[in-house]
């Protein structure tokens, strides 16, 4: 399979997903616009559509359609375009407002990264579905983090992960904190 072929399925599996969800046929198209603008650094500028991050915009969507349910397309849109791992694949936050809309660019703006020295602080003042964004795209990093050659990243990632992002997936929503726990627990195998 192709590189456009990957993208093409993950987007066309987001929109399927989407659909089976209810989500209204507007709310797929931001989504689509979303998701299509999120892969457009991604396919300039990885050369192997294996990279773990390369779907990153789709298996972020997905995880809040699977694991939380119907949402407001402009979550979902959001989650398709932040990235908080790579800098290079970005999507431009002007771009995100002119394409998307104010209220996303906003939403994604006000995400906070890993890393942050307040980062536990701004997770649990963000919005809920904010927050749902905020989680759904870190848990998607942290399950492709061993397919990264990065030991001393790995042991960061799961500090933090144990200290912050697991205890605001518990809180957030009993599903997301159950991704969590898990592969907290799974992962600490790697970093002993």
């Amino acid at each position: 399979m192709s590189e456009h072929d990957r993208a093409r399925a993950m987007a066309a599996s987001v929109v399927r997903t989407a659909r089976s969800c209810g989500v209204p046929a507007e709310g797929i198209e931001v989504i689509s616009r979303a998701h299509a603008g999120a892969m457009e650094p991604r396919v300039a500028a990885l050369a192997d559509d294996h990279h773990p991050a390369y779907l990153h915009p789709g298996r972020s969507v997905l995880i809040l359609l699977r694991d939380v349910g119907p949402l407001p397309s402009h979550l979902l849109a959001a989650a398709s375009v932040h990235e908080t791992e790579d800098a290079a694949l970005r999507v431009d936050i002007g771009w995100v407002r002119s394409a998307l809309g104010e209220r996303i660019g906003e939403l994604v703006a006000s995400l906070p990264s890993p890393g942050s020295e307040d980062l536990l602080e701004r997770l649990v003042t963000l919005d809920p579905g904010a927050c749902l964004v905020a989680l759904a795209e870190r848990l998607d990093h942290l399950r492709h983090a061993h397919l990264r050659d990065a030991p001393a990243w790995w042991r960061t990632i799961h500090e933090e992960a144990g200290d912050v992002w697991l205890p605001v997936a518990e809180r957030a929503h009993p599903r997301l904190g159950t991704r969590f726990r898990h592969w907290h627990r799974a992962f600490a195998r790697r970093v002993v």
